[in-house]
């Protein structure tokens, strides 16, 4: 029995398929098609214009919001808001209150994040040390820095002293876990692969160890940032006044007293206004330069 092709065909067996010859193509033939894309399109890719869309509705709703309440007592619109920001960055107030906590903030994040480099560094070097940072880390991570503001007080007095130690404490612990938890989940095989390359000590640190755990030390120094701006502000509320000034929290904290509401959201509008550029310039910066750049993240 022969099917159409002219090939015998077995009983019980699928009848065998014509060959089929395709001819290479030149590359000439090949045409790539591109589709433009439209202009709602393009502005949908764009991160930043998303972010500001999202910005300017949360302004949006703030203003109807306030409006429809008519109390700026209780809660000014955000044009009373805005015009109070204007004032006070154009008479210097608000710049130099800003200045003077993120001066604060610089001292006690670069001490956090040096205590959480030796700690992460005895830790990778022995099993004591990784006792020792797991189990510190157990008892002051959750301990909230404010929790430590009356012995800040009694130790170190009313100033700055006592913010950098409330802050080296709340970066100190955030930053030292996540960069032990980065190295130790870099692989065996990435570090198998360093060896055979001849590198050891500070050069299989810098070369293998903190580029794969770079994602989590990133982290850790994000949240620690968050931690401590967020810690700073609080402790200003309560006693941020050093030498007869104090930064943005004791600003927030004048107003309110005076009850000058405008002006307390100026100074909370500017603590948001830092926090969005640290966050989308300096870390994602950083995170493009490093971590995308290195094909760790998509």
């Amino acid at each position: 029995m022969r099917d159409s092709a002219g090939a015998a065909a077995m009983p019980g067996f699928p009848s065998p398929r014509p060959e089929l010859v395709r001819e290479d193509a030149s590359g000439e033939a090949i045409t790539v098609v591109e589709k433009p894309l439209s202009t709602f399109e393009i502005c949908y890719n764009s991160s930043w214009l998303r972010k500001a869309l999202i910005l300017v509705v949360l302004a949006v709703i703030w203003e109807l919001y306030a409006r429809y309440l008519n109390n700026d007592l209780l809660f000014p619109t955000f044009t009373a808001t805005i015009s109070a920001f204007a004032r006070n960055v154009a008479d210097g107030v608000l710049p130099a209150r800003a200045w003077a906590s993120i001066k604060v903030l610089l001292i006690g994040y670069a001490l956090g994040v040096f205590l959480a480099a030796l700690l992460t560094a005895l830790a990778i070097a022995s099993r004591i040390g990784t006792d020792f940072l797991e189990t510190m880390t157990s008892m002051f991570n959750p301990l909230p820095a404010i929790a430590l503001l009356p012995l800040a007080l009694i130790w170190f007095g009313l100033g700055n002293g006592s913010l950098v130690f409330v802050l080296v404490h709340s970066v100190t612990w955030a930053i030292a876990l996540n960069t032990h938890s980065g190295f130790c989940s870099v692989s065996k095989t990435l570090k198998m692969v360093g060896r055979n390359y001849g590198l050891g000590g500070a050069r299989f640190i810098w070369k293998i160890l903190i580029p794969a755990a770079f994602p989590s030390i990133l982290t850790g120094l994000k949240i620690g940032w968050a931690f401590a701006w967020r810690t700073l502000i609080a402790a200003e509320l309560v006693f941020g006044v050093s030498s007869g000034s104090g930064g943005l929290g004791w600003f927030i904290f004048e107003n309110k007293n005076m009850l000058d509401i405008p002006n307390v959201f100026a100074g909370l509008l500017t603590v948001i206004l830092i926090g969005l550029v640290v966050e989308n310039l300096i870390f994602q910066t950083i995170e493009r330069r490093t971590i995308q750049r290195w094909g760790m993240q998509n």
